[in-house]
C-alpha cells in the first residue's frame, strides 16, 4: 500500500512516516499544501493523510483541488 502523508510539523510528519514504513507500508511525505497537492496529482496512491494547517495552501484546498482534477484516492484529514 502507497501512502502520501502531507504534514508540515515535521517532528510529527517523521513520526508518522516510520510507523507506518514499520508496519510495512511505502510512504512518500511531503511538508506544505503545494507540494501535496503536485505529489497526489502526479503519482498513484492508496490513501493520502492530509493536515489541515498547512503553510502554502491548507489540507481542505488541497482535496478540493485533488477532487476537481477527478482523484478519487481516499482522504484522511488530521
Amino acid at each position: 500500500m502507497r501512502i502520501l502523508l502531507v504534514e508540515d510539523n515535521k517532528r510529527l510528519n517523521n513520526s508518522l512516516r516510520l510507523t507506518l514504513e514499520d508496519d510495512g507500508y511505502a510512504v512518500d511525505s511531503v511538508f506544505d499544501g503545494l507540494d501535496g497537492e503536485e505529489m497526489g496529482l502526479m503519482n498513484v496512491f492508496d490513501v493520502i493523510i492530509l493536515d489541515v494547517l498547512l503553510p502554502g495552501k491548507n489540507g481542505i484546498e488541497v482535496c478540493r483541488a485533488l477532487r476537481n482534477k477527478r482523484i478519487t484516492t481516499p482522504i484522511l484529514i488530521l
